[in-house]
């Protein structure tokens, strides 16, 4: 199997129980996440040799943190143990009609302060095939943003394929800033994943007449945008996933793929995933997927398809990380989707 490696940040996220809005929860569900560590543990369940990095704090929640990942079978020892605290999510889960919320409580949380003299990158990218990160990381801090090109100029040094996915997030930064820092790290980057909203605000790509709240998709927008973005930085792969958002309980779900080399276009199998358990980390659970695809050697067509399946079903478990396993991903690819008990 093939060795990958993600860096980012890892959080305590809290959550109201039974989509409880703030103001009445009592307590808090209790589970740990962040866009690279979901990628991670994606890809060590499916059977790949997975490491994540980061920094936590030298104390007790640091550690859980860490254990949550190791309970999944993710490489840890090139954590670093500095800073002052873990970040904190707050999670209200909508329903129906009613969007979900994320409150952030991460300001100076150990990620954030970390810099490259914390972590040997010549020993954690030794040997290693795919490193992924996600444009969450550079919109903790300058300094964090320093440390990821720090590690992808290691990446590169190393001969290792990038992946990035763009993930913007306005609580964070700017689009502004967003681009002014992201464009120039994409010179790193050999497969390229986001949505309609991520090509625009991080990168200032507009595909077309799209707007997933009417539940409008224009394909050819996409494509359009996936030849500029590859003419501009030169990626193997431009990949989006597809969210037909027709409310917090019921979406349409689908990707698209464009290769370089063929300048071929595809359309994944759209999804109807309704009800939603929980839709935080799935587009964490759709790059996962989508990677082990390339890494087990599938074409890109199969590689979006055992990603987009991977993804749907995430969006029936609770919490950050996609437990399902590789049999139950390729029986849903191959069109098994009617949720039959299995005796």
């Amino acid at each position: 199997m093939a060795k990958i490696v993600t860096m980012g940040e890892i959080m305590l996220r809290l959550s109201t129980p039974n989509n409880e809005k703030f103001i009445q929860a009592d307590e808090f569900d209790v589970n740990y996440g962040g866009g690279e560590a979901n990628v991670a543990v994606s890809l060590a369940n499916f059977g790949h040799d997975a490491e994540f990095v980061t920094a936590v704090p030298d104390n007790e929640i640091g550690e859980c943190a860490v254990a949550a990942l190791r309970k999944y079978n993710v490489e840890t020892k090139h954590i670093a143990r500095c800073g002052e605290r873990l970040g904190i999510y707050y999670l209200e889960s909508g329903a129906s009609m009613r969007p979900s919320k994320v409150v952030y409580d991460r300001a100076h949380s150990s990620i954030s302060t970390a810099t490259a003299a914390d972590f040997d990158f010549d020993a954690i990218f030794s040997g290693a095939d795919w490193f992924h990160f996600t444009g969450i990381t550079p919109a903790v801090s300058d300094q964090a943003a320093v440390l990821t090109e720090e590690a992808l100029k290691a990446a590169r040094a190393h001969g290792v394929k990038v992946s990035v996915d763009l993930n913007f997030r306005k609580k964070l930064w700017s689009s502004e800033k967003a681009q002014k820092v992201m464009k120039n790290l994409m010179k790193y980057v050999d497969v390229c994943i986001g949505n309609e909203e991520d090509a625009e605000l991080v990168l200032g790509y507009k595909p077309g007449n799209t707007d997933v709240t009417s539940g409008e998709l224009e394909l050819a927008g996409y494509k359009s945008v996936f030849e500029q973005m590859v003419r501009d930085y030169g990626f193997e792969y431009c990949i989006s996933s597809l969210r037909v958002s027709r409310s917090a309980s019921d979406n349409g779900w689908s990707a698209c793929i464009y290769a370089r080399d063929t300048g071929e276009f595809y359309h994944s199998r759209e999804y109807e995933i309704h009800p939603i358990v929980d839709r935080v980390g799935g587009g964490d659970s759709f790059a996962g997927g989508t990677i082990c695809g390339f890494l087990d050697g599938k074409d890109f067509r199969e590689a979006l398809e055992f990603g987009v399946a991977a993804s749907a079903l995430k969006h029936t478990i609770p919490g950050d990380f996609n437990l399902v396993s590789r049999k139950e991903v390729e029986a849903l690819a191959g069109g098994d989707g009617s949720g039959r008990v299995q005796r």
